[in-house]
């Protein structure tokens, strides 16, 4: 078996840590279908605050429909039937009277390509505060200034803040995106494989930036990048056949995982 090593925390700290998380989603007997195609099976997760949690598995195990389902973004496709409970900060996301620009608010979400708005840098980062209501120009500097800075990305743009998005390269678009998600101050993050289209050093510089940002939101990624899992996640939930084969702490899961199938994924005999 193949052992992908993460860098060591020392335990002390970790147990610490542990003691005061709380669940910032925790999923119940989720299913979900695409008309007939039973996509998501008894989905049972518990995702705490302020950790990165990862979510790996081969293509259409579920990985990307699950994350849609925690923002709710899944609802705008016709053919979509869901059973089960997702409750985000203990309150269940499909009640009715759940407001879902509230819940999307509070959850913002980074895609696998970026997607900038044709405008300028500082109207895709005060887009989102805008239009929650904020017009005043002072308070709007201060948003897009913060919100670049908790990105990475002030230095590189903050001489060109009227120039449009598009100008930038793929990964400083990437940035852009999650600056722009940072304006409106989520809770949690979600990712769905947000530098699978980047080449190796703005991979690297988003994977910092989401070490970083777990101080702060929680985060919740979706990759194919088993490795990427490893260094940058403290959870690992393994997904195959639209079901939840394991979960557990991401240095369990690489380097001694409880099942078998587990095993012969990351070690490549599949996937």
């Amino acid at each position: 078996m193949t052992t992908i090593v993460k860098p060591e925390v020392k335990t002390a700290e970790k147990e610490t840590v542990k003691k005061n998380k709380s669940s910032v989603y925790k999923t119940e007997q989720l299913n979900l279908w695409y008309g007939s195609n039973h996509a998501l099976k008894n989905i049972d997760l518990d995702i705490k605050e302020n950790e990165v949690t990862a979510i790996i598995g081969p293509s259409g195990c579920g990985k990307s429909t699950y994350i849609k389902t925690l923002n709710r973004m899944i609802e705008t496709i016709p053919s979509v039937k869901t059973s089960g409970v997702i409750n985000y900060r203990d309150k269940n996301i499909f009640d009715k009277e759940y407001q879902v620009e509230e819940l999307r608010t509070k959850v913002g979400m980074v895609f696998q390509k970026p997607n900038p708005f044709p405008k300028s840098i500082y109207d895709n980062i005060a887009y989102g505060p805008r239009i929650h209501g904020i017009k005043n120009k002072k308070i709007l500097d201060q948003i897009v200034e913060k919100s670049l800075r908790g990105a990475a990305i002030w230095d590189e743009v903050k001489d060109r803040l009227g120039e449009n998005a598009y100008g930038l390269s793929g990964g400083q678009q990437q940035r852009i995106c999650i600056a722009r998600c940072l304006a409106i101050e989520p809770d949690v993050i979600l990712m769905d494989e947000p530098t699978s289209a980047l080449d190796p050093i703005s991979t690297l510089k988003v994977e910092e930036l989401v070490q970083d940002l777990k101080k702060d939101y929680s985060i919740i990624i979706v990759t194919h990048n088993m490795q990427q899992a490893a260094r940058i996640s403290d959870k690992t939930a393994f997904f195959l056949n639209g079901e939840v084969v394991e979960f557990d702490e991401t240095d369990k899961i690489f380097s001694n995982p409880s099942d078998e199938r587990t095993e012969d994924y990351i070690s490549g005999r599949f996937g």
